[in-house]
């Protein structure tokens, strides 16, 4: 069983995406954050070997984490920085597939990231968000 660091993708002026997002879902459904918690603490444990329906490939280095309450689709969009780190770059609540929007972001901070991944690293805890 290979683990893997998570780590928060820190962008422009403090903004730490997937954190602020996870603070949002505390405060408007408990269960739903709980189960987005988790999840991360799946990729964790298991990194590169989480698959469907927990995780699943989107393109160009671009996972996402997969959960599902009612009909609703919460999706915490990731990359790997070399082998035993993972980067929780983007969120979304969704109904149907992922919007391209949504991916391409996460594409360009996973950029930023390769660049600089110091100053892109947000350091505190996140289980509690």
């Amino acid at each position: 069983m290979s683990t893997a660091a998570v780590r928060l993708y820190l962008g422009e002026a403090g903004h730490v995406p997937v954190l602020e997002w996870l603070r949002d879902l505390r405060k408007t459904d408990r269960k739903a954050y709980a189960k987005c918690v988790a999840r991360i603490q799946r990729l964790a444990a298991l990194g590169h070997e989480l698959r469907r329906p927990e995780a699943d490939y989107l393109r160009d280095g671009i996972y996402e984490l997969r959960v599902r309450r009612g009909r609703l689709n919460y999706r915490m969009l990731y990359f790997f920085h070399g082998r035993g780190v993972v980067v929780l770059a983007h969120a979304t609540t969704k109904e149907a597939e992922v919007p391209v929007a949504e991916i391409e972001r996460a594409i360009e901070r996973k950029r930023l990231y390769e660049q600089d991944a110091a100053r892109h690293t947000y350091q505190e805890d996140i289980i509690d968000a």
